[in-house]
Protein backbone atom coordinates (compact mmCIF):
# COMPACT_ATOMS: atom_id res chain seq x y z
CA UNK A 1 0.00 0.00 0.00
CA UNK A 2 1.30 3.49 -0.46
CA UNK A 3 1.90 5.99 1.44
CA UNK A 4 2.90 9.87 1.43
CA UNK A 5 5.87 11.07 1.56
CA UNK A 6 4.70 13.10 5.22
CA UNK A 7 3.91 9.85 6.41
CA UNK A 8 6.87 8.08 5.86
CA UNK A 9 8.87 11.05 7.36
CA UNK A 10 6.87 10.83 10.68
CA UNK A 11 7.20 7.29 10.75
CA UNK A 12 10.90 7.51 10.46
CA UNK A 13 11.31 9.80 13.13
CA UNK A 14 9.23 8.13 15.35
CA UNK A 15 11.04 4.77 15.06
CA UNK A 16 14.49 6.46 15.26
CA UNK A 17 12.74 7.67 19.26
CA UNK A 18 11.87 11.42 18.60
CA UNK A 19 8.52 12.15 20.93
CA UNK A 20 8.13 15.78 20.21
CA UNK A 21 8.48 18.39 16.97
CA UNK A 22 8.78 22.11 17.43
CA UNK A 23 7.52 24.60 14.57
CA UNK A 24 4.82 26.89 13.21
CA UNK A 25 2.28 25.18 11.07
CA UNK A 26 1.46 26.98 7.72
CA UNK A 27 1.83 26.16 3.64
CA UNK A 28 4.71 24.12 2.12
CA UNK A 29 4.45 21.73 5.53
CA UNK A 30 0.64 21.18 6.30
CA UNK A 31 0.86 18.07 4.77
CA UNK A 32 3.75 17.14 7.18
CA UNK A 33 1.94 18.36 10.16
CA UNK A 34 -1.62 16.92 9.15
CA UNK A 35 0.51 13.59 8.84
CA UNK A 36 2.30 14.44 12.63
CA UNK A 37 -1.03 14.56 14.17
CA UNK A 38 -2.20 11.27 13.34
CA UNK A 39 0.75 9.92 15.47
CA UNK A 40 2.41 9.73 18.61
CA UNK A 41 5.02 12.70 17.38
CA UNK A 42 3.65 15.70 19.81
CA UNK A 43 3.62 18.91 17.64
CA UNK A 44 4.59 21.71 20.02
CA UNK A 45 3.44 25.10 18.44
CA UNK A 46 5.78 28.04 19.41
CA UNK A 47 5.28 31.66 18.31
CA UNK A 48 9.03 31.59 17.32
CA UNK A 49 10.57 29.15 15.32
CA UNK A 50 14.08 30.15 16.74
CA UNK A 51 12.41 29.60 19.94
CA UNK A 52 11.66 25.94 18.34
CA UNK A 53 15.01 25.20 17.51
CA UNK A 54 15.89 26.12 20.98
CA UNK A 55 13.51 23.86 22.87
CA UNK A 56 14.40 21.20 20.85
CA UNK A 57 17.84 21.29 21.36
CA UNK A 58 17.25 21.37 25.01
CA UNK A 59 15.28 18.76 25.18
CA UNK A 60 17.85 16.53 22.72
CA UNK A 61 20.30 17.60 25.21
CA UNK A 62 18.92 16.45 28.48
CA UNK A 63 17.65 13.41 27.24
CA UNK A 64 20.81 12.11 24.20
CA UNK A 65 17.81 11.29 22.15
CA UNK A 66 16.25 12.72 19.05
CA UNK A 67 13.60 15.95 19.11
CA UNK A 68 12.62 17.63 15.80
CA UNK A 69 11.69 21.13 14.19
CA UNK A 70 9.83 21.91 11.15
CA UNK A 71 9.84 24.91 9.15
CA UNK A 72 7.62 26.16 6.15
CA UNK A 73 9.53 27.78 3.39
CA UNK A 74 11.87 30.49 3.32
CA UNK A 75 11.26 33.36 6.33
CA UNK A 76 10.22 30.05 8.69
CA UNK A 77 12.63 28.01 8.16
CA UNK A 78 15.42 30.95 8.16
CA UNK A 79 14.18 31.55 11.56
CA UNK A 80 15.33 28.60 13.06
CA UNK A 81 18.89 29.59 12.15
CA UNK A 82 20.70 30.88 15.74
CA UNK A 83 18.64 28.04 17.55
CA UNK A 84 20.27 25.18 15.34
CA UNK A 85 23.83 26.79 15.79
CA UNK A 86 23.30 26.62 19.70
CA UNK A 87 22.00 23.15 19.19
CA UNK A 88 24.76 21.81 16.68
CA UNK A 89 27.59 23.14 19.22
CA UNK A 90 26.45 22.04 22.18
CA UNK A 91 25.96 18.45 20.96
CA UNK A 92 22.39 18.24 20.81
CA UNK A 93 20.79 15.25 18.37
CA UNK A 94 17.66 17.57 16.57
CA UNK A 95 16.84 16.96 13.04
CA UNK A 96 15.52 20.19 11.68
CA UNK A 97 12.69 19.42 8.65
CA UNK A 98 13.37 22.43 6.57
CA UNK A 99 10.93 23.16 3.82
CA UNK A 100 11.22 24.87 0.52
CA UNK A 101 9.24 26.22 -2.33
CA UNK A 102 7.54 23.40 -4.69
CA UNK A 103 9.89 21.70 -7.73
CA UNK A 104 8.33 23.61 -10.04
CA UNK A 105 9.57 26.96 -9.06
CA UNK A 106 12.55 26.47 -7.55
CA UNK A 107 15.18 28.42 -9.57
CA UNK A 108 12.87 31.08 -10.73
CA UNK A 109 12.89 33.77 -7.64
CA UNK A 110 9.56 32.49 -6.49
CA UNK A 111 8.39 34.82 -3.44
CA UNK A 112 10.14 33.00 -0.47
CA UNK A 113 12.50 30.35 -2.39
CA UNK A 114 15.90 30.06 -0.06
CA UNK A 115 18.75 27.76 -0.60
CA UNK A 116 18.44 25.92 2.71
CA UNK A 117 21.06 23.31 2.08
CA UNK A 118 24.05 26.08 1.60
CA UNK A 119 22.67 27.89 5.36
CA UNK A 120 22.47 24.72 7.09
CA UNK A 121 25.42 23.11 6.13
CA UNK A 122 27.69 25.12 8.10
CA UNK A 123 25.70 24.27 11.42
CA UNK A 124 24.88 19.89 10.70
CA UNK A 125 26.46 17.01 10.75
CA UNK A 126 24.26 15.85 8.10
CA UNK A 127 22.69 18.20 5.29
CA UNK A 128 20.68 16.82 2.22
CA UNK A 129 17.78 16.91 0.11
CA UNK A 130 14.97 14.86 -0.66
CA UNK A 131 15.29 15.11 -4.65
CA UNK A 132 12.72 12.19 -5.45
CA UNK A 133 10.11 10.60 -3.48
CA UNK A 134 11.67 7.14 -2.91
CA UNK A 135 14.01 8.59 -1.05
CA UNK A 136 12.50 9.87 1.75
CA UNK A 137 12.42 7.06 4.31
CA UNK A 138 16.62 6.77 3.61
CA UNK A 139 17.51 10.20 3.88
CA UNK A 140 15.77 10.80 7.08
CA UNK A 141 16.95 7.59 8.68
CA UNK A 142 20.81 8.89 7.72
CA UNK A 143 19.35 12.05 9.13
CA UNK A 144 18.64 10.62 12.42
CA UNK A 145 21.33 8.72 12.54
CA UNK A 146 24.21 11.31 11.91
CA UNK A 147 22.23 13.28 14.56
CA UNK A 148 22.38 10.79 16.97
CA UNK A 149 25.73 9.01 16.39
CA UNK A 150 27.22 12.39 15.58
CA UNK A 151 25.46 14.30 18.77
CA UNK A 152 24.83 17.01 16.70
CA UNK A 153 22.02 18.51 13.84
CA UNK A 154 20.93 17.22 10.94
CA UNK A 155 18.92 19.14 8.68
CA UNK A 156 16.30 17.50 5.83
CA UNK A 157 15.59 19.65 2.58
CA UNK A 158 12.13 19.30 1.46
CA UNK A 159 10.14 20.67 -1.51
CA UNK A 160 6.98 21.78 -0.55
CA UNK A 161 4.96 19.46 -3.11
CA UNK A 162 7.48 16.30 -2.42
CA UNK A 163 5.53 15.85 1.19
CA UNK A 164 2.06 15.39 -0.50
CA UNK A 165 3.33 12.63 -3.23
CA UNK A 166 2.55 8.92 -2.45
CA UNK A 167 5.35 6.44 -2.41
CA UNK A 168 5.79 2.39 -1.92
CA UNK A 169 7.86 2.56 0.68
CA UNK A 170 8.78 -0.98 0.34
CA UNK A 171 12.71 -0.90 1.43
CA UNK A 172 13.27 -0.64 5.23
CA UNK A 173 15.87 1.89 6.20
CA UNK A 174 16.33 2.06 9.49
CA UNK A 175 18.50 3.86 12.25
CA UNK A 176 21.62 2.20 14.12
CA UNK A 177 23.39 3.62 16.89
CA UNK A 178 26.61 1.46 17.40
CA UNK A 179 28.33 1.91 20.80
CA UNK A 180 31.88 1.47 19.73
CA UNK A 181 34.38 0.66 22.84
CA UNK A 182 37.28 3.23 21.62
CA UNK A 183 40.85 3.51 23.29
CA UNK A 184 44.65 4.74 22.86
CA UNK A 185 46.40 0.89 21.70
CA UNK A 186 49.20 -0.46 24.19
CA UNK A 187 52.42 1.34 22.84
CA UNK A 188 50.52 4.77 23.26
CA UNK A 189 49.17 3.80 26.68
CA UNK A 190 52.94 2.75 27.87
CA UNK A 191 54.41 6.01 26.42
CA UNK A 192 51.59 7.98 28.47
CA UNK A 193 52.39 6.01 31.80
CA UNK A 194 55.96 6.73 31.21
CA UNK A 195 55.43 10.38 31.35
CA UNK A 196 52.89 10.21 34.03
CA UNK A 197 56.14 7.85 35.83
CA UNK A 198 58.15 10.73 35.21
CA UNK A 199 56.25 14.22 36.13
CA UNK A 200 56.39 15.52 39.71
CA UNK A 201 53.00 17.90 39.44
CA UNK A 202 50.00 16.72 37.51
CA UNK A 203 47.10 18.10 36.78
CA UNK A 204 43.99 16.85 35.39
CA UNK A 205 41.17 18.78 33.29
CA UNK A 206 37.97 17.21 32.41
CA UNK A 207 35.82 18.01 29.29
CA UNK A 208 32.37 17.90 28.21
CA UNK A 209 34.25 14.62 26.60
CA UNK A 210 34.54 13.22 30.24
CA UNK A 211 30.67 13.46 31.34
CA UNK A 212 30.59 9.59 31.70
CA UNK A 213 33.70 8.82 33.23
CA UNK A 214 33.41 10.52 37.38
CA UNK A 215 33.93 7.06 39.19
CA UNK A 216 37.49 6.67 36.97
CA UNK A 217 38.46 10.00 36.91
CA UNK A 218 38.81 9.93 40.90
CA UNK A 219 40.19 6.47 40.23
CA UNK A 220 42.81 8.38 38.16
CA UNK A 221 43.23 11.22 40.46
CA UNK A 222 43.38 9.53 43.69
CA UNK A 223 46.37 6.82 42.12
CA UNK A 224 48.33 9.57 40.77
CA UNK A 225 47.37 12.50 43.41
CA UNK A 226 46.29 15.11 40.64
CA UNK A 227 44.16 18.00 41.26
CA UNK A 228 41.07 17.94 38.68
CA UNK A 229 40.20 21.18 37.28
CA UNK A 230 37.21 21.03 35.09
CA UNK A 231 35.32 22.66 31.83
CA UNK A 232 32.49 24.96 32.83
CA UNK A 233 30.57 22.41 30.36
CA UNK A 234 31.77 19.42 32.47
CA UNK A 235 30.75 20.56 35.90
CA UNK A 236 28.09 19.20 36.88
CA UNK A 237 29.22 15.76 35.36
CA UNK A 238 33.25 15.95 37.61
CA UNK A 239 32.06 18.21 40.56
CA UNK A 240 29.95 15.90 42.48
CA UNK A 241 31.35 13.49 45.12
CA UNK A 242 34.93 14.36 44.05
CA UNK A 243 37.28 14.54 47.01
CA UNK A 244 40.09 16.17 43.90
CA UNK A 245 38.09 18.91 42.50
CA UNK A 246 39.50 22.30 42.48
CA UNK A 247 36.66 24.00 40.07
CA UNK A 248 36.78 25.69 36.80
CA UNK A 249 39.75 27.61 34.87
CA UNK A 250 39.14 30.70 32.52
CA UNK A 251 37.74 33.81 32.61
CA UNK A 252 34.80 32.39 34.37
CA UNK A 253 36.45 29.73 36.87
CA UNK A 254 38.52 29.46 40.01
CA UNK A 255 41.84 30.68 41.33
CA UNK A 256 42.78 27.22 42.01
CA UNK A 257 41.27 25.90 38.85
CA UNK A 258 43.65 28.58 37.14
CA UNK A 259 47.25 27.66 39.62
CA UNK A 260 46.78 24.02 39.32
CA UNK A 261 47.11 24.36 35.53
CA UNK A 262 49.79 26.82 35.73
CA UNK A 263 52.00 25.48 38.52
CA UNK A 264 51.95 21.58 36.83
CA UNK A 265 54.59 19.94 34.99
CA UNK A 266 52.32 17.50 33.04
CA UNK A 267 48.90 18.43 32.01
CA UNK A 268 46.12 15.49 31.08
CA UNK A 269 43.03 17.09 29.00
CA UNK A 270 40.79 14.27 29.12
CA UNK A 271 37.50 14.96 26.84
CA UNK A 272 38.48 18.72 26.27
CA UNK A 273 38.47 21.08 23.90
CA UNK A 274 38.56 24.20 25.54
CA UNK A 275 39.15 26.90 23.12
CA UNK A 276 41.08 29.19 25.19
CA UNK A 277 44.84 29.28 24.26
CA UNK A 278 45.79 32.01 26.92
CA UNK A 279 44.94 29.43 29.75
CA UNK A 280 46.83 26.47 29.48
CA UNK A 281 49.92 25.87 31.02
CA UNK A 282 53.27 27.24 28.99
CA UNK A 283 56.37 25.31 31.43
CA UNK A 284 54.32 21.62 30.86
CA UNK A 285 54.21 18.99 28.94
CA UNK A 286 50.20 18.24 27.92
CA UNK A 287 48.52 15.36 26.55
CA UNK A 288 45.34 15.11 25.17
CA UNK A 289 42.71 12.24 24.89
CA UNK A 290 39.51 12.91 22.92
CA UNK A 291 37.19 10.68 20.52
CA UNK A 292 37.71 12.73 17.67
CA UNK A 293 41.73 13.17 16.26
CA UNK A 294 40.81 16.43 14.60
CA UNK A 295 40.19 18.39 18.20
CA UNK A 296 43.84 16.82 19.08
CA UNK A 297 46.18 19.89 19.06
CA UNK A 298 44.08 22.37 17.67
CA UNK A 299 43.62 24.98 20.88
CA UNK A 300 47.68 24.65 22.31
CA UNK A 301 50.80 22.55 21.37
CA UNK A 302 50.49 19.44 22.72
CA UNK A 303 53.34 16.98 23.42
CA UNK A 304 50.93 13.85 22.95
CA UNK A 305 47.22 12.76 21.14
CA UNK A 306 45.65 10.10 21.83
CA UNK A 307 41.79 9.38 20.52
CA UNK A 308 39.99 7.51 22.88
CA UNK A 309 36.90 7.48 25.66
CA UNK A 310 38.36 8.76 28.63
CA UNK A 311 36.26 5.85 30.82
CA UNK A 312 37.98 3.47 28.58
CA UNK A 313 41.15 5.15 28.39
CA UNK A 314 41.85 5.10 32.24
CA UNK A 315 40.47 2.03 32.71
CA UNK A 316 42.91 0.25 30.38
CA UNK A 317 45.92 2.92 32.02
CA UNK A 318 45.23 2.55 35.58
CA UNK A 319 47.11 -1.14 35.84
CA UNK A 320 50.25 0.05 34.17
CA UNK A 321 50.61 3.11 36.95
CA UNK A 322 51.89 2.91 40.14
CA UNK A 323 50.38 4.27 43.56
CA UNK A 324 52.09 7.74 43.88
CA UNK A 325 52.02 9.17 47.40
CA UNK A 326 53.30 12.68 46.98
CA UNK A 327 50.80 14.63 47.42
CA UNK A 328 51.97 18.13 47.74
CA UNK A 329 50.34 19.46 44.65
CA UNK A 330 47.09 18.03 45.46
CA UNK A 331 46.98 20.10 48.78
CA UNK A 332 48.25 23.02 47.68
CA UNK A 333 45.43 23.04 44.77
CA UNK A 334 42.77 21.65 47.72
CA UNK A 335 43.84 24.49 50.22
CA UNK A 336 43.38 27.28 47.29
CA UNK A 337 39.75 25.55 46.49
CA UNK A 338 38.68 25.80 49.75
CA UNK A 339 39.54 29.67 49.97
CA UNK A 340 37.40 29.92 46.72
CA UNK A 341 34.73 28.22 47.70
CA UNK A 342 34.67 30.77 51.08
CA UNK A 343 35.26 33.65 48.51
CA UNK A 344 32.06 32.47 46.75
CA UNK A 345 30.60 32.23 50.20
CA UNK A 346 30.93 35.55 51.05
CA UNK A 347 29.98 37.24 47.86
CA UNK A 348 26.51 35.53 48.15
CA UNK A 349 26.02 36.97 51.65
CA UNK A 350 22.89 39.15 52.19
CA UNK A 351 24.86 42.59 53.48
CA UNK A 352 23.28 45.50 52.56
CA UNK A 353 19.46 46.94 51.14
CA UNK A 354 20.71 45.82 47.56
CA UNK A 355 19.93 42.46 46.16
CA UNK A 356 23.43 41.02 44.87
CA UNK A 357 22.88 38.09 41.66
CA UNK A 358 25.74 36.14 43.99
CA UNK A 359 23.08 35.95 47.23
CA UNK A 360 19.80 35.44 44.58
CA UNK A 361 21.61 32.47 43.05
CA UNK A 362 23.26 30.91 46.32
CA UNK A 363 19.44 30.98 47.89
CA UNK A 364 17.99 29.42 44.78
CA UNK A 365 20.73 26.78 45.39
CA UNK A 366 19.93 26.19 48.41
CA UNK A 367 15.98 25.79 47.63
CA UNK A 368 15.74 24.51 44.39
CA UNK A 369 15.60 20.37 44.18
CA UNK A 370 18.72 18.45 44.11
CA UNK A 371 17.61 16.93 40.92
CA UNK A 372 16.45 20.34 39.24
CA UNK A 373 17.34 21.53 36.12
CA UNK A 374 18.91 24.75 35.11
CA UNK A 375 19.75 26.74 31.93
CA UNK A 376 20.72 30.13 32.02
CA UNK A 377 21.11 32.87 29.69
CA UNK A 378 24.54 33.79 28.31
CA UNK A 379 26.48 36.89 29.87
CA UNK A 380 25.85 37.09 33.73
CA UNK A 381 23.23 34.59 34.32
CA UNK A 382 25.50 32.01 33.21
CA UNK A 383 28.23 33.03 35.28
CA UNK A 384 26.20 32.78 38.62
CA UNK A 385 25.03 29.49 37.25
CA UNK A 386 28.85 28.18 37.43
CA UNK A 387 29.91 29.88 40.09
CA UNK A 388 27.10 29.48 42.80
CA UNK A 389 24.92 26.59 42.11
CA UNK A 390 25.79 23.28 43.69
CA UNK A 391 26.45 20.28 41.39
CA UNK A 392 24.59 17.52 43.43
CA UNK A 393 25.09 14.90 40.86
CA UNK A 394 21.16 14.97 39.86
CA UNK A 395 20.67 18.30 39.08
CA UNK A 396 21.38 19.25 35.26
CA UNK A 397 23.13 22.28 33.79
CA UNK A 398 22.69 24.29 30.20
CA UNK A 399 24.30 27.42 29.27
CA UNK A 400 25.09 28.93 26.17
CA UNK A 401 29.43 28.58 26.26
CA UNK A 402 30.31 27.40 22.58
CA UNK A 403 28.09 29.74 20.98
CA UNK A 404 27.79 32.75 23.49
CA UNK A 405 23.76 33.44 22.31
CA UNK A 406 21.32 35.39 24.18
CA UNK A 407 17.64 34.34 24.87
CA UNK A 408 18.43 30.83 25.11
CA UNK A 409 17.30 29.90 28.82
CA UNK A 410 13.55 29.86 29.01
CA UNK A 411 13.26 28.28 25.18
CA UNK A 412 15.79 25.60 26.14
CA UNK A 413 14.11 25.09 29.66
CA UNK A 414 10.55 24.50 27.78
CA UNK A 415 11.81 21.93 25.85
CA UNK A 416 13.37 19.81 28.91
CA UNK A 417 9.89 20.70 30.81
CA UNK A 418 8.13 18.51 28.48
CA UNK A 419 10.75 15.96 28.52
CA UNK A 420 11.14 15.92 31.80
CA UNK A 421 7.84 17.23 33.49
CA UNK A 422 8.11 16.14 36.91
CA UNK A 423 11.57 17.74 37.78
CA UNK A 424 11.84 21.24 38.65
CA UNK A 425 12.97 23.37 35.27
CA UNK A 426 14.41 26.73 36.44
CA UNK A 427 15.35 28.90 33.21
CA UNK A 428 17.49 31.91 35.03
CA UNK A 429 17.04 34.75 32.96
CA UNK A 430 18.46 38.12 31.99
CA UNK A 431 16.32 40.99 31.14
CA UNK A 432 17.53 41.53 27.73
CA UNK A 433 17.35 38.19 26.69
CA UNK A 434 13.63 37.78 28.22
CA UNK A 435 12.48 40.65 25.95
CA UNK A 436 14.88 39.39 23.00
CA UNK A 437 12.27 36.24 22.67
CA UNK A 438 9.32 37.44 25.38
CA UNK A 439 6.67 36.08 22.60
CA UNK A 440 6.80 32.42 23.61
CA UNK A 441 5.98 32.99 27.06
CA UNK A 442 2.46 32.76 25.30
CA UNK A 443 3.68 29.17 24.50
CA UNK A 444 4.06 28.39 28.10
CA UNK A 445 0.65 29.41 28.95
CA UNK A 446 -0.96 27.54 25.93
CA UNK A 447 1.01 24.32 26.48
CA UNK A 448 1.15 24.60 30.24
CA UNK A 449 4.64 23.89 30.24
CA UNK A 450 5.69 24.37 34.23
CA UNK A 451 8.78 26.59 33.63
CA UNK A 452 9.77 28.63 36.18
CA UNK A 453 11.61 31.63 35.52
CA UNK A 454 14.30 33.86 37.16
CA UNK A 455 14.27 37.27 35.75
CA UNK A 456 17.80 39.00 37.19
CA UNK A 457 16.61 42.61 36.26
CA UNK A 458 19.66 44.98 36.32
CA UNK A 459 17.48 47.14 33.52
CA UNK A 460 20.88 46.68 31.36
CA UNK A 461 22.85 44.71 29.16
CA UNK A 462 25.30 43.16 32.42
CA UNK A 463 27.91 41.47 30.83
CA UNK A 464 28.36 44.21 28.21
CA UNK A 465 28.56 46.83 30.91
CA UNK A 466 30.78 45.06 32.18
CA UNK A 467 33.20 44.11 28.99
CA UNK A 468 32.94 47.71 28.23
CA UNK A 469 34.14 49.46 31.73
CA UNK A 470 37.08 46.65 32.24
CA UNK A 471 38.56 47.64 29.34
CA UNK A 472 37.96 51.71 30.50
CA UNK A 473 34.94 52.62 28.25
CA UNK A 474 32.00 54.16 29.01
CA UNK A 475 29.19 52.05 28.69
CA UNK A 476 27.00 53.12 25.89
CA UNK A 477 24.24 51.81 24.80
CA UNK A 478 23.47 49.21 27.77
CA UNK A 479 20.66 50.41 29.34
CA UNK A 480 17.14 48.62 29.21
CA UNK A 481 13.44 50.06 29.90
CA UNK A 482 12.29 47.22 31.14
CA UNK A 483 8.43 46.83 32.05
CA UNK A 484 7.25 45.73 35.47
CA UNK A 485 7.59 41.60 34.36
CA UNK A 486 5.96 40.24 37.14
CA UNK A 487 2.59 41.92 36.15
CA UNK A 488 3.20 41.24 32.37
CA UNK A 489 3.25 37.67 33.38
CA UNK A 490 -0.19 37.82 35.00
CA UNK A 491 -1.70 39.72 31.91
CA UNK A 492 -0.51 37.08 29.69
CA UNK A 493 -1.54 34.04 31.77
CA UNK A 494 1.43 33.40 33.84
CA UNK A 495 1.41 33.33 38.01
CA UNK A 496 4.20 36.60 38.30
CA UNK A 497 6.26 37.23 41.94
CA UNK A 498 8.61 41.12 42.00
CA UNK A 499 10.96 41.51 44.93
CA UNK A 500 12.93 44.81 45.31
CA UNK A 501 14.25 44.15 48.94
CA UNK A 502 16.64 40.84 50.04
CA UNK A 503 14.55 40.30 53.13
CA UNK A 504 11.48 39.23 50.80
CA UNK A 505 13.38 37.15 48.33
CA UNK A 506 13.40 33.78 50.25
CA UNK A 507 9.45 33.47 51.06
CA UNK A 508 8.53 34.58 47.43
CA UNK A 509 11.21 32.19 45.73
CA UNK A 510 9.84 29.41 47.92
CA UNK A 511 5.96 30.45 46.58
CA UNK A 512 7.32 30.78 43.30
CA UNK A 513 9.15 27.14 43.12
CA UNK A 514 6.44 25.80 44.46
CA UNK A 515 3.40 26.97 42.17
CA UNK A 516 2.63 23.93 40.46
CA UNK A 517 2.59 25.53 36.60
CA UNK A 518 4.91 28.27 34.67
CA UNK A 519 5.61 30.98 37.01
CA UNK A 520 8.17 33.55 36.73
CA UNK A 521 9.88 35.66 39.55
CA UNK A 522 11.51 38.90 38.92
CA UNK A 523 14.17 40.19 41.12
CA UNK A 524 15.90 43.90 41.01
CA UNK A 525 19.79 42.59 41.36
CA UNK A 526 22.28 45.40 41.65
CA UNK A 527 23.39 46.55 38.25
CA UNK A 528 26.85 47.51 39.78
CA UNK A 529 28.29 44.18 39.31
CA UNK A 530 31.23 43.30 37.75
CA UNK A 531 32.04 39.17 36.71
CA UNK A 532 35.22 39.20 37.80
CA UNK A 533 37.98 36.70 36.38
CA UNK A 534 39.67 34.66 38.82
CA UNK A 535 42.99 36.86 38.96
CA UNK A 536 42.57 40.19 38.89
CA UNK A 537 45.41 41.96 35.87
CA UNK A 538 46.93 45.07 36.60
CA UNK A 539 45.28 46.13 33.37
CA UNK A 540 42.07 45.53 34.34
CA UNK A 541 42.38 47.63 37.41
CA UNK A 542 43.82 50.40 35.48
CA UNK A 543 41.04 49.86 32.87
CA UNK A 544 38.23 49.73 35.50
CA UNK A 545 40.16 53.23 36.66
CA UNK A 546 40.02 54.71 33.28
CA UNK A 547 36.07 54.11 33.23
CA UNK A 548 35.64 55.83 36.77
CA UNK A 549 37.97 58.94 35.64
CA UNK A 550 35.58 58.99 32.23
CA UNK A 551 32.43 58.81 34.47
CA UNK A 552 33.19 61.25 37.13
CA UNK A 553 34.06 63.96 33.83
CA UNK A 554 30.96 62.70 32.50
CA UNK A 555 29.10 63.87 35.98
CA UNK A 556 28.53 59.67 36.70
CA UNK A 557 30.55 59.86 39.67
CA UNK A 558 27.88 58.47 41.54
CA UNK A 559 28.22 55.01 39.79
CA UNK A 560 31.76 55.14 40.08
CA UNK A 561 31.17 55.09 43.97
CA UNK A 562 28.47 51.77 43.74
CA UNK A 563 31.46 50.03 41.55
CA UNK A 564 33.88 50.57 43.94
CA UNK A 565 32.21 49.65 47.20
CA UNK A 566 29.79 46.63 45.61
CA UNK A 567 32.96 44.65 44.16
CA UNK A 568 36.10 46.47 45.31
CA UNK A 569 34.83 46.72 49.20
CA UNK A 570 32.06 44.14 50.28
Amino acid sequence: MSITVSEVIADTLIKAGAKRCYGIVGDTINHLTNAISKTSLEWINVRHEEVGAFAAGGEAYMTRQLAVCAGTCGPGSLHFVNGIFESHRNGSPVVLIASNVDSSEEGMGFPQELDQTKIYDQCSVFCQRINHPSQARRIVAQAAQAALTHQGVAVVVVNGDIFKNKIEDDIAWSVHQPQPLIRPNDADLNTLAGMIHSAKRITIYAGIGARESHDQLVALADKIKAPIAHSSRSKEFVEPNNPFNVGMTGILGNLAGMQAMDDCDLLLCLGSDFAYTQFYPKNAQIVQVDTQAKHLGRRTPIDLGLVGDVANTIEALLPLLEQRSDDSHLNNALEQWHKDKKEYAGKARHESELIHPQYLTQLLSDKADRNAIFTADGGSPMVWLLRHLEATGERRFLTSLLHGTMANAYPQALGIANAYPHRQVIAMCGDGGLTMLMGDLLTLVQEQIPVKLLVFNNESLGFVEMEQRVEGLLDNFTSLHNPNFALLAEQIGLQGWQVDTPERLPDTMQAWLDHEGPALLEVKVNRMELVMPPKIEANQVVSTALFGVKAVLNGRSDEVISLIRDNFIK
